[in-house]
């Protein structure tokens, strides 16, 4: 699609593919580029699940520094709004997403993954948010999804220290959901991915939408959204092959149909 970033589509997997040598550096132009691809995720049908993936060394460590060294207070100020919404179109994908993470996810790569739903680590990776070295703070959202993912005080620990931690502290945390090994992240991430790409598209979507917007309200609010999202799904043909399906041959063999 750009430059720095593509979209693959593979068995109903759009996969996101960084490629910015030799650290996936988060320039401007990488982000406005992973909005396009995600953008385009959205809109595509054929693509039922989507896969974010920086290649087998390092998903991104981080923005591009040298960059914003020499931003003032207004460019800061303008690109603050430009970098949370390229980030946040990840997280509004419609659509199972999932980090694969090979190497290093430090910054706004560990924020990247953030926006995915699930996230798949090899036993090489290394997460953090060390931006407060730098004197700054995240600012695609490190201080909101991690916080949410995995409480308040294990967030501070990372943000306040800038530390790095390993996949298994990550794995411990909640931070990652799965560890393999660094040469079967992709596979195994796409193999999830594909995987949900033949559920109901959705019933997919109106329990990630339930699940995330829930976050955002109290319980009362939330379950009127679950019932809201509950109801709409009795409008889709695939509620009806899925039913029939379990009554006639058991769980798990409906071929669902999209619609």
């Amino acid at each position: 699609m750009g430059e720095f970033v593509s979209l693959e589509i593979q068995d109903g997997v759009g996969t996101i593919r960084l490629d910015r040598p030799p650290m996936n550096a988060l320039s401007a132009a990488v982000q406005n580029e992973i909005r396009d691809a995600a953008q385009a995720a959205t809109a595509d049908k054929a693509i039922r699940a989507v896969v974010v993936y920086g290649g087998a060394k390092v998903l991104a460590a981080g923005a591009d520094v040298k960059e914003m060294a020499r931003w003032s207070y207004t460019d800061a100020a303008d690109r603050a709004a430009e970098l949370t919404d390229c980030f946040s179109a990840v997280a509004r994908i419609p659509k199972p997403t999932i980090a694969a993470i090979t190497g290093f996810a430090l910054g706004g790569g560990c924020e990247l993954a953030l926006c995915c739903d699930l996230r798949v680590a090899g036993d090489n990776a290394k997460l953090g948010q060390p931006e407060i070295l730098l004197g700054i703070i995240p600012g695609a959202g490190g201080t909101q999804r991690l916080t949410r993912l995995i409480g308040p005080s294990r967030a501070k620990d990372l943000i306040f220290t800038g530390r790095f931690v390993n996949a298994q502290e990550a794995l411990q945390m909640g931070l990652v959901d799965r560890v393999v090994a660094p040469d079967d992240v992709y596979d195994a991430a796409f193999n999830l991915a594909a995987q949900l790409a033949q559920g109901a598209p959705y019933a997919l979507r109106a329990a990630k939408e339930s699940i995330d917007a829930g976050l955002e309200v109290d319980l009362r609010t939330g379950l009127d959204i679950e019932r809201q999202q509950f109801a709409s799904l009795f409008a889709t043909q695939d509620q009806e092959i899925g039913m029939r399906s379990f009554v006639e041959h058991g769980p798990g063999k409906a071929e669902f149909s999209g619609k």
